[in-house]
C-alpha cells in the first residue's frame, strides 16, 4: 500500500492562529486541493492526522469538526480523489492521551487501520510536533513552509557536511514550498 499522512491545519487549509472554528473559516490552501488528488490519482491512499484540541477547549464541537471535514470531503471528490481517512486527536494538551501528536497515537491507529507500516511513508506537517511524530514511527518527513513552516523552520538544526539541510534528531527533513510541491516530490 502506499500512504501519505497529512497533517490538516496549516498544510490543506489556512491556519489561523486561533482555531479554525467552523467549516467558513476552513479555507483550503491554495493548489492543496488539487495535490491531494494527484496523490490519489498516483495511487497513494491520503489519510489525515490531525491535533483538534479546539473541541477540549470548547472553541467548536463535534458537529462543527465534522462540517469542516465534510467540506473537505467534498472538494477532494468534487477532483476526483477520496481520502483515505481523517484521524483526530480532541484532547487538548493536558488531557495526557497518546494520540496528540509529538506523540504517535494518530499514526499507530493508522497503521491498524489499514494493516501496515508507517515506516518510510510521507508524513508531511507544517511544526514540529508533526515532524516528531513522523520520526518517531520511522517516516520520512516533509515540512512545508506553509502555516507555521517558517517557525519550525527556524527550530530546526542545518545539518553539515556534505549534504547540508535540514535533520530532526538525525533523520533528514525535506523542506518544499507547499503541498502541491510535496506531492509532486512524492510522485516522482
Amino acid at each position: 500500500m502506499k500512504l501519505v499522512i497529512l497533517d490538516r491545519d496549516g498544510v490543506i487549509n489556512q491556519d489561523t492562529g486561533n482555531y479554525v472554528r467552523s467549516a467558513d473559516e476552513w479555507v483550503a490552501l491554495p493548489g492543496s486541493i488539487a495535490a491531494i488528488a494527484r496523490l490519489y490519482k498516483a495511487g497513494y491512499t491520503v489519510v489525515i492526522a490531525t491535533n483538534q484540541s479546539g473541541l477540549a477547549r470548547g472553541y467548536f464541537d463535534l458537529d462543527d469538526l465534522e462540517a469542516m471535514h465534510a467540506k473537505l470531503t467534498q472538494l477532494v471528490e468534487a477532483e476526483g480523489a477520496e481520502l483515505g481517512a481523517i484521524f483526530y486527536c480532541p484532547h487538548g494538551p493536558d488531557d495526557n492521551c497518546k494520540c496528540r501528536k509529538p506523540l504517535p497515537g494518530l499514526v499507530d491507529a493508522i497503521e491498524a487501520e489499514f494493516n501496515t507500516s508507517a515506516e518510510g511513508v510521507a508524513f508531511i506537517g507544517d511544526s514540529l510536533r508533526d515532524l516528531e511524530t513522523g520520526l518517531a514511527k520511522g517516516c520520512r518527513l516533509i515540512l512545508v513552509e506553509t502555516g507555521n513552516g517558517p517557525a519550525t523552520l527556524a527550530q530546526l538544526e542545518k545539518s553539515v557536511g556534505d549534504n547540508p539541510g535540514y535533520s530532526l534528531s538525525g533523520q533528514p527533513v525535506t523542506l518544499v514550498a507547499d503541498l502541491a510541491a510535496a506531492a509532486e516530490l512524492i510522485i516522482e
